[in-house]
């Protein structure tokens, strides 16, 4: 307090003396950073006053002294000195805002991406990637504007297997944004058994989040590593020399203590963290709390290959700040979210109908609310579903998309058309999208030293028979080549003979799928 005083009354001449004052002072370091919790350093007098910013500079300066860490350009804040683990909120809080930023790609690069891994249907990519370039575009306008514009949700018609999910997922990568896909036939109306509506973002929820953690861990994985390694030493060493240490670090760092039986403390009935419940949501929370809360801790022996995950659990739990993490990843759910709503049309009655439904317009009508824009109580908070894109989808075999309830269809006012793939298109596909199947049954076996190869005519007449099956039997789209291409693999997998050269040309195709052809030929006549 006496050199609190002193600063006070002459703070110029002290200011010279802190600015010069060796890294090595940890007397006067500890004396400094004591001021950040004195009376004087939370007095409204002291924001306002011209002592203010050399005296924060001084706080700055004893905290450099005593972490050891350089001075920063800028003063803090008296929140920023009180705050213990500054450096670990602010990088999180960076790491998550840049991660729930979308990419600002324009509609063409959307498309081009997208062309990657899906051939075909440009009207679809057309529809979506103008979609989310509009998001870009409304963060550009201002507050009020913005609060205004609402996303245009897209409805896609089209059979199965045509790239209806896998164009939402892939734009959900492209955006970086939470994404979830359900099934509409996995919910009931309100008051009956089952999942309504609700939990759709509830679970989108916990997507977010568990996303959010995951980037916030891999930003934070060296520091984390660093962590574990110093935990390890600790136990295996203990207060040796230092000699001692940096020999068994090298012994780690190698490897050579993975088997080492070590005694750590771990969460005692961890195994109840897992255990699913029939009654979802809150209910489910509340046991894991309590668990949490009482369940204690228990030591055990384990090597150290097996305790490393329960370390780096723990360090990282140390590092991460939650709070920030769970307000990012919310904003990003209102924000950035994408919900894909798959089998629409199997909640959609014909005209010709009667009585009422818990799970076809029950549902639609609970859906209205949620894709219109409502507020969702979750775990973490409360949720706005107005900016959340809703991409809907159905074959439509059976009923029309008209015979959805009219207010549905007006909260998705975009309606695109999506072709059955061709012979053409299923060769595309098996040649020019990336990571595409055949270039995975080929990383698959290389595992294990055979190598594959396809002649161009055997995979020309694979597409022609899928196409063939698709038009007699049941079109399945694209579904269908993991069928062919599994039953003129099947031996070669079977045999997993190391050093196996194998070719694969056309009377090996039409060898191996003999048999699913003849099927096909007498399913004509079946009644």
């Amino acid at each position: 307090m006496r050199l609190a005083r002193r600063a006070r009354a002459t703070p110029s001449a002290y200011l010279p003396i802190l600015n010069d004052a060796p890294a090595t002072s940890g007397r006067t370091a500890r004396r400094l950073s004591g001021f950040s919790s004195c009376p004087i350093s939370s007095s409204s007098h002291l924001r306002h006053s011209p002592l203010s910013a050399p005296f924060l500079s001084s706080l700055s300066l004893s905290r450099t002294f005593a972490t050891g860490a350089p001075p920063d350009s800028t003063p803090p804040t008296l929140e920023q000195s009180q705050a213990p683990n500054l450096i670990n909120i602010d990088s999180t809080a960076a790491t998550l805002k840049a991660g729930n930023n979308e990419r600002a790609l324009l509609p063409r690069e959307t498309v081009t991406e997208l062309d990657k891994y899906i051939i075909g249907q440009a009207e679809a990519k057309k529809a979506v990637a103008i979609a989310l370039r509009n998001r870009w575009r409304r963060k550009q306008l201002p507050q009020d504007l913005a609060q205004e514009v609402i996303p245009k949700n897209i409805l896609m018609i089209g059979p199965t297997g045509v790239g209806k999910t896998e164009i939402a997922r892939r734009l959900a990568k492209l955006a970086q944004a939470p994404f979830i896909k359900v099934e509409a036939t996995k919910f009931t109306e309100v008051g009956f058994h089952g999942r309504d509506v609700d939990m759709i973002i509830r679970d989108l929820a916990d997507v977010a989040v568990h996303d959010a953690t995951t980037r916030a861990r891999e930003q934070e994985k060296e520091r984390v590593k660093k962590g574990v390694e110093d935990r390890l030493l600790e136990i295996l060493v203990g207060s040796d020399s230092a000699e001692a240490k940096k020999r068994f670090t090298e012994m780690l760092r190698r490897g050579e203590l993975e088997t080492r039986e070590v005694e750590i403390e771990v969460p005692q009935n961890s195994a109840a963290r897992t255990m699913p419940l029939t009654d979802p949501g809150a209910l489910q929370e509340f046991f894991v709390s309590i668990n949490d809360r009482f369940g204690g801790k228990k030591k055990r022996k384990m090597t150290i290959a097996e305790c490393r995950p329960y370390l780096e659990e723990q360090e990282s739990e140390k590092l991460l700040n939650k709070d920030a993490i769970t307000k990012n990843a919310m904003e990003a759910v209102q924000s950035n979210g994408i919900v894909f709503i798959d089998e629409i049309d199997k909640i959609c009655k014909t005209r010709d109908s009667y009585g009422a439904d818990a799970s076809s317009e029950g549902v639609q009508r609970d859906l209205l609310p949620l894709i219109e824009g409502t507020t969702i109580s979750t775990k973490y908070g409360n949720i706005d579903t107005s900016k959340i894109l809703f991409i809907a989808s159905g074959a439509f075999h059976s009923c029309k998309p008209s015979d959805l309830l009219a207010e549905l269809q007006g909260r998705l006012p975009i309606r695109v058309q999506l072709k059955p793939l061709t012979r053409e298109d299923l060769y595309r596909i098996l040649t020019e999208t990336k990571f595409n199947q055949i270039e995975q049954a080929r990383a698959l076996l290389k595992t294990e030293g055979i190598d594959l190869t396809f002649t161009d005519a055997a995979i020309h007449e694979i597409t022609r028979l899928t196409a063939e099956v698709n038009e007699t039997v049941e079109n399945i789209g694209a579904r269908r080549l993991h069928t062919v291409l599994e039953r003129i693999l099947e031996e070669v997998s079977f045999e997993s003979r190391a050093g196996l050269s194998v070719v694969i040309d056309v009377p090996d195709v039409k060898k191996r799928l003999g048999d699913m052809l003849v099927k096909t030929d007498l399913s004509r006549y079946v009644l």
